[in-house]
């Protein structure tokens, strides 16, 4: 308890991470700011969590260079427990819970389904839910007022952003030049707009050593597998005349009976000395970006365009760490300590650290538009709505029908 009351005492007198000293990060030379946050499984110490798994039912697992504590680096065989893209993807919904509970306003751009007839219900997907943000086919796939979304003006604006014209997506969709986006299947095909992740974030298990899992499942019927079954179209089945009956199968097929104990040693969990969240904001790509207005070019509102992407970028984030690490079934991790944001400014030398919670973030986000706004570069403030276009809707419905039919890919 004495420790924790020290660190906690300690991050009081922590600077914490402003608008101004961002802004500052920004115009000047600084590579980036930094964070790494230890994580145990919430369960204690030693307890197995499950990664996610790959092709063929596997762990990205790989050896990596660690520091260790008497300062040597020793190879570690290390686990994947959060991708990059699976992280970008929780930074977004973090993002886009705040603005459903009205802490932040960012622009949107929403695909409306909830006036379709649809088997199961879809509601909205934005272009912070979107698999590959403003660029995703389902937005591709929508319209306005009955003209596809990349047709219309607005969505036309779009084929002409690039490193040196950001402006059109700082306008509809300032995230994409956050997380990247590679606009591929847009009208100019492979040639469409590319932007590099400006922020990255990582969390791997550290000193990873796999386990095993059981299952099994006694069938309290006692239903023996040698009483063979047809399966009907309407999901209902009749008993097979006997094994060899054309269609006969076991009645495991619909659940039914014992399953043998069986020991599963490739994705039976890992256990860990730590994991460890790595989250790096790229100053020096930010700085790649430009906003023109009206064809006119600012240094100053490039700077002003760029503090606010990085305040999205931390906003974000801080966001998600304080949501928590609730990964996936068996995967609930627990930050050691606070987190502290690190700006690397000048090499050899040790770096500043920053405390920043969450609702200083938000305000960051807000104080780094309005200095955005007065320098004439303004975003769109009502989101975007779209409906999805008729053939859209008749593959979604069709593939929900195939779905509630056929067993879960």
């Amino acid at each position: 308890i004495q420790s924790l009351d020290n660190h906690n005492n300690k991050d009081k007198t922590m600077s914490t991470l402003t608008v101004d000293l961002i802004r500052d990060a920004v115009a000047g030379n600084a590579a980036a700011f930094r964070t790494r946050n230890r994580l145990q499984p919430a369960e204690g110490e030693g307890s197995k969590v499950f990664p996610p798994t790959y092709a063929e039912g596997t762990y990205a697992l790989e050896n990596r260079r660690v520091k260790q504590p008497d300062g040597s680096i020793a190879t570690i065989p290390c686990v994947l427990i959060d991708s990059v893209q699976s992280q970008a993807n929780r930074h977004e919904e973090a993002l886009q819970n705040a603005i459903d509970a009205g802490q932040i306003s960012l622009p949107l751009v929403v695909v409306d389904f909830s006036g379709e007839q649809l088997p199961d219900a879809v509601g909205t997907v934005t272009s912070l839910t979107a698999p590959h943000r403003i660029a995703d086919a389902i937005l591709r796939d929508s319209e306005i007022n009955g003209v596809r979304f990349r047709q219309t003006d607005i969505g036309r604006s779009l084929d002409a952003a690039s490193l040196q014209n950001a402006t059109p997506l700082y306008e509809l969709c300032p995230t994409a030049l956050i997380f990247g986006i590679w606009d591929s299947t847009g009208p100019r095909g492979g040639l469409g707009a590319k932007f590099q992740r400006a922020f990255v974030s990582e969390i791997v298990g550290i000193n990873a050593v796999t386990g095993v899992k059981t299952s099994s499942r006694i069938d309290p019927l006692q239903i023996r597998a040698a009483a063979k079954i047809i399966k009907e179209a309407d999901g209902n089945y009749t008993l097979a005349e006997n094994e060899k009956s054309k269609g006969a199968v076991s009645p495991s097929e619909i659940n039914h009976g014992n399953i043998r104990p069986d020991v599963d040693d490739k994705t039976g969990g890992v256990t860990l000395d730590y994991a460890e969240q790595t989250a790096v904001l790229s100053l020096a790509a930010l700085r790649r970006l430009h906003f023109p207005v009206n064809g006119d070019r600012s240094e100053e509102r490039d700077i002003a365009g760029r503090t606010v992407l990085a305040t999205i970028a931390l906003a974000s984030a801080a966001l998600a760490y304080e949501t928590g690490f609730d990964l996936r079934s068996r995967c609930l991790l627990w930050p050691e300590r606070v987190s502290e944001w690190e700006l690397l400014a000048t090499p050899g030398e040790v770096p500043q650290k920053f405390r920043l919670a969450a609702a200083e973030a938000l305000e960051g986000v807000e104080e780094a538009v309005a200095a955005a706004e007065a320098l004439g570069l303004v975003w769109r403030s009502e989101p975007l709505v779209l409906t999805p276009s008729t053939s859209l809707v008749t593959l979604l419905r069709r593939s929900q029908e195939i779905a509630a039919t056929t067993p879960k890919e």
